[in-house]
């Protein structure tokens, strides 16, 4: 199964050293940030699942919140979890899930067979309020992920969903945004961006950012 951005994210139960949980359910009216990591024990995957961890408080802000995946065990889990603590200065603060038949990692495309049939890639949903998929990024095992490109595509996403901008290359919160080219009223455009617009090509038109004083 390949998910596309804009399907429905797929429900289904699972154990988790946060308890068992139905992930519709779990999710509620959250933005949901799902990743999966190769494997417990492994050092890449440790300072990522720290790092996360840190990120609690910047999820929450966002209305969002992490959940993570790998085919190992809830004990390895949770025996893991003290040296994520010990190593990288943060509890983890989000459930893991345990999939040891590899059911839910299949059901999202996590596993790879000709990178490695054994573990999980590291994949990265972005998963709206109403369980779309927003965005979707996978790395190879090796390769570990920036979570401050995660925060920052999420901060685009939440901001172009309330607005008719688009954010241009390298854009960080607070920087100038792009109008929409289909929006060629001009006076809906001088009524939704009242600070004024700069126009480099008729398809090019920056405005600062609408939802910023």
């Amino acid at each position: 199964m390949t998910l596309l951005l804009g399907d429905t994210a797929p429900d289904f139960e699972a154990e988790t050293t946060e308890g068992p949980i139905r992930f519709h359910t779990w999710a509620g009216k959250d933005w949901v940030i799902f990743f999966s990591h190769p494997a417990d024990f492994t050092p890449v995957c440790t300072t990522e699942l720290g790092y996360t961890a840190k990120l609690k408080d910047a999820f929450a802000q966002r209305g969002a919140k992490a959940l993570v995946i790998s085919v190992d065990s809830l004990e390895h889990h949770k025996a893991w979890a003290s040296d994520i603590e010990e190593t990288q200065g943060a509890a983890v603060n989000f459930p893991i899930i345990a999939d040891p038949r590899r059911q839910i990692a299949t059901l999202y495309s996590m596993i790879h067979p000709n990178a490695d049939a054994k573990v999980t890639v590291r994949a990265v949903y972005i998963i709206d309020p109403d369980k779309k998929i927003r965005a979707s990024i996978v790395y190879p095992p090796s390769a570990g992920r920036n979570f401050d490109e995660v925060l920052r595509l999420l901060d685009s996403l939440q901001l172009t969903d309330g607005y008719k901008v688009a954010t241009p290359v390298n854009w960080q919160d607070g920087d100038d945004v792009i109008i929409v080219p289909s929006l060629q009223d001009k006076d809906e455009i001088n009524r939704l961006f009242p600070k004024g617009y700069k126009t480099l090509k008729p398809y090019l038109r920056l405005t600062p950012q609408p939802n910023k004083a």
